[in-house]
């Protein structure tokens, strides 16, 4: 039997728990104009809750003269819980299609381990690709849950630690690695949000599931310019992309927020 001590006490931590529980998560709403050589080719959107847990969902579709080569759209959700140390994901999904093809990839993972993935239809070229280990598959994140970077307490949330760190990402198919490094700050203006966010620089370094003759993925793995501006979640203690900009072999390729929105909401009701 609890003594009246040890009730009171118990009703004590549970309405701390019930308060915590009831914080306010953050959410996030944006669109992004996607320009290659300053032309448009496509647009993107995003939107999210984060706090302790995560939802992000992303869809994406070419437009302009990019669906002169191929008329494109894309989904993908990914869910899990977010710590110090970073996100955790526990599910992730995407769906890419265009004329010719539909490709979906569904994928379980616990303690950033990939415990399932199904890709329908495996790459025709599968059998030419650098096999991808269960040891490729551990301490990783998908491609949607790798965009939201978070601080530790104790940490300046502005400055190096939003960006410095090693990203370790599986899609699916690919692992590779993007590197970010603390590049400076600048003050971003679009609609919805202004203010100071963080600059990192990225590189990017193939792991396994690519071709090993393939022009682009060396081209990518030398590529030098490639940067990222952050965005502040403060209540989140995360940051998460407001622009990409990319020196392909095709051209500069922009991925930049023409609206980008922070509110809140409670947690509880964020689950």
């Amino acid at each position: 039997m609890m003594s009246l001590t040890q009730k009171r006490a118990s009703a004590v931590l549970a309405a701390l728990l019930f308060c915590a529980g009831a914080a306010q998560a953050e959410t996030i709403k944006a669109h992004y104009a996607l320009t290659l050589m300053g032309l448009s080719i496509g647009s993107a959107f995003a939107s999210g809750v984060v706090d302790r847990n995560y939802r992000i969902d992303i869809s994406m579709r070419t437009t302009g003269l990019a669906n002169l080569v191929s008329n494109t759209k894309g989904a993908a959700t990914a869910s899990g819980g977010l710590s110090a140390v970073g996100p955790s994901p526990s599910a992730y999904a995407n769906t890419t299609s265009n004329e010719d093809d539909v490709r979906t990839v569904r994928m379980s993972l616990a303690g950033n381990a990939v415990r399932m993935v199904e890709v329908k239809p495996e790459p025709w070229d599968a059998d030419q690709r650098i096999p991808v280990t269960d040891g490729n598959k551990k301490r990783v994140v998908d491609p949607v849950s790798a965009l939201i970077m978070s601080v530790a307490q104790g940490q300046e949330l502005a400055g190096p630690a939003a960006c410095n760190r090693t990203i370790a990402v599986f899609d699916g198919v690919t692992r590779f690695d993007v590197a970010l490094a603390y590049a400076g700050e600048h003050v971003a203006s679009t609609k919805g949000f202004s203010g100071p966010v963080a600059v990192c620089s990225a590189r990017y370094t193939p792991i396994a599931g690519h071709r090993p003759d393939s022009k682009s993925t060396r081209y990518m793995a030398e590529n030098r310019d490639m940067n990222v501006w952050l965005a502040p979640l403060p209540e989140a203690r995360a940051w998460v992309p407001i622009h990409i900009d990319i020196k392909t072999a095709a051209g500069d390729l922009v991925i930049d927020a023409s609206e980008f929105q922070i509110g809140s909401k409670r947690a509880d009701s964020a689950r």
